[in-house]
């Protein structure tokens, strides 16, 4: 059965706000810090629900971007104009579905926020973790542009170092963010993929 955690400082400025999670804070933090999103910008959003990091990118990118959310899961929040979310298996996307759904095909930013479902085992969830953001950032190699950002979670644990290594045969730079946003407890970072090469 899931913990149930009382709502803290940034849960609540979330609602305030009108995001749907409190991890908007953990993007927002990466991108005042890195420089990840600009106008005009295409975003892929890979484990988009509950929807606030698409929030936060359609916000960024104005009316000139766009941003994609994929996700197993439904949203918890409406789509803004410049927003398209698929319901969809983020491993199993096709140019064709993105372009039936009025997509674009290449992005100037993949996000990636997903994560295990949560077994107990810390190595197990490290592992699974990671599998999950070197799914992710396989998926760069396909749908980002060359001198584009890719920024990833992943569990801290034995596979950290392989993930930051597969990460710079990629990009230009690899940087590694604990947001303040994130739990004290937790033992997720983001590693954030600078400039594909």
């Amino acid at each position: 059965m899931p913990r149930h955690r009382p709502q803290d400082h940034f849960g609540r400025k979330a609602k305030d706000e009108g995001f749907a999670a409190r991890s908007v804070y953990k993007l927002r933090e990466i991108d005042e810090r890195v420089q990840l999103l600009r106008r005009g910008q295409r975003v892929l959003d890979l484990g988009a629900a509950p929807g606030s990091w698409s929030q936060y990118a359609s916000e960024r990118v104005g009316d000139e971007g766009r941003v994609v959310g994929v996700d197993l899961a439904e949203l918890r929040v409406a789509t803004a104009r410049n927003t398209t979310f698929l319901q969809h298996d983020v491993y199993a996307l096709t140019p064709e579905l993105l372009t039936a759904a009025g997509a674009p095909v290449e992005f100037d930013v993949v996000l990636s926020d997903m994560a295990p479902k949560t077994s107990g085992s810390r190595v197990r969830d490290q592992f699974l973790s990671y599998e999950l953001y070197m799914r992710a950032l396989a998926l760069t190699d396909t749908w980002l542009v060359r001198g584009g950002h890719f920024a990833g979670k992943i569990f801290q644990g034995a596979e950290l170092e392989d993930a930051r290594k597969a990460t710079g045969e990629r990009f230009e730079q690899v940087k590694i963010v604990k947001p303040k946003a994130s739990r004290s407890e937790s033992y997720e970072i983001f590693l954030v993929g600078l400039r594909r090469k």
